[in-house]
């Protein structure tokens, strides 16, 4: 066990306070990578380990939800890569699924969200679900603000287009 200065500890107990607060948004983002709760879960659990782990890497203490999310976002990537094999056979089965099951199924705002390819839907639901600002996902993805604003514009287009054809 390391012994925490006090400021660390302070900011471990924001971090903790947040975590809590947030619970549900995070689950939310780390299921928007991988479609399962469980691996979600363990998503939202591992990005909870790293971030008490690194507390020291908080420079601010009111950047907490920007730096959680990106420790959540890299914790699902890494995941993905991890379990790629895993990932690929349960989306093929959960395709099989629908198919057989649901053909007259209405398309609603999740499931043509579900179709978008990752770097728009990441940047759709870090936006509009998650009420962040462009520059706090511009430092979540390590992208150029211009980058998140071109992605979300092109996202949305896309967005309605699937709407539109459904």
């Amino acid at each position: 066990m390391k012994l925490l200065s006090l400021v660390e500890s302070k900011k471990e107990k924001q971090v903790k306070k947040y975590i809590v607060e947030n619970k549900e948004s995070l689950y939310r983002f780390a299921y928007s990578y991988v479609k399962n709760e469980d691996d979600a879960l363990d998503i939202v659990h591992d990005a909870i380990c790293k971030s008490l782990d690194n507390i020291n890497t908080l420079k601010n203490i009111d950047s907490i939800k920007p730096w959680f999310y990106k420790i959540v976002s890299n914790c699902a990537i890494d995941y993905i890569r991890k379990n790629k094999k895993y990932v690929a056979i349960s989306e093929t089965l959960q395709e099989e699924n629908t198919m057989r099951y649901d053909t007259y199924e209405d398309i609603d705002l999740q499931e043509a969200l579900d179709r978008l390819p990752e770097k728009y839907r990441i940047v759709i639901i870090l936006r509009y679900f998650e009420d962040m600002k462009i520059s706090d996902i511009a430092q979540i993805l390590n992208e150029k603000e211009n980058t998140i604003k071109t992605r979300l514009y092109n996202g949305l287009s896309k967005l309605k287009i699937q709407l539109i054809e459904e």
